[in-house]
């Protein structure tokens, strides 16, 4: 399969992204400079970890109006798989390509540190290769990730099962204490109502070998690679 690595002015997870799931995953992918607007050829785009535009006017706001952005729009439209790591899910709460927003971190400092998430739908195309309760182990990196939603928009997502990962702790509690950054009801990770669509703040590309600290990001990637070859 072939990934798509979005690059705006001042995204710095890309090169991580695509060593993973290259180097790494053995797939092929490719840049995809922000003023660009074709995505022919691709089954999965992401939207890196950074700071886009230097996080002006507010995180993922001024992202939200590349070029790019109106296609990734048209390709998630289409069935496209979208998958946007922390400042990529702060641009598409902004591009209102799921529900929500990130706010500053409740404790309003910034967090570089492991964390652990428990999946909560092991559903294709992103959590496939999990199992419901699996606690996966990956870092963070952010200090603007406390998400937000309305209380009726948070009734839906939990309502309609779009909560694919929660903060926890080593033993699966959702704790207050496992919450890293004040996310409502710890939440780590949600997909669009139809599914290819997922925002996360840690970031997976970075625990895809054993060598920078563990490999429960593959888990990830490698439900869409193995979404994508079944279709």
């Amino acid at each position: 399969m072939k990934f798509g690595i979005v690059i705006f002015p001042g995204t710095w997870s890309d090169a991580d992204c695509f060593h993973s799931v290259t180097r790494v995953l053995g797939q092929a992918a490719r840049y995809v400079w922000h003023k660009e607007q074709d995505l022919a050829g691709l089954d999965c785009v992401i939207l890196p970890g950074g700071f886009s535009y230097g996080d002006y006017l507010r995180v993922g706001a001024i992202a939200r109006f590349s070029p790019v952005m109106g296609a990734v729009a048209d390709f998630a439209r289409r069935g496209g798989l979208v998958l946007g790591i922390c400042n990529g899910f702060q641009i598409l709460c902004e591009a209102g390509l799921l529900p929500g927003a990130l706010l500053r971190n409740e404790h309003l400092q910034f967090r570089c540190q492991w964390v652990r998430l428990r999946v909560e739908r092991p559903t294709p195309p992103f959590a496939g290769l999990c199992r419901e309760g699996d606690i996966l182990r990956i870092p963070i990196s952010h200090g603007e990730g406390r998400y937000y939603v309305d209380p009726h928009a948070l009734q839906r997502l939990e309502s309609r099962g779009q909560v694919l990962f929660r903060y926890c702790d080593l033993s699966g509690r959702v704790t207050s204490e496992a919450n890293p950054n004040g996310s409502l009801n710890n939440i780590g990770g949600i997909v669009s109502e139809g599914g290819n669509v997922l925002g996360m703040m840690p970031h997976p590309e970075r625990c895809c070998e054993e060598e920078v600290g563990g490999t429960d990001g593959q888990l990830i990637f490698r439900s869409v690679i193995e979404h994508v070859g079944k279709g």
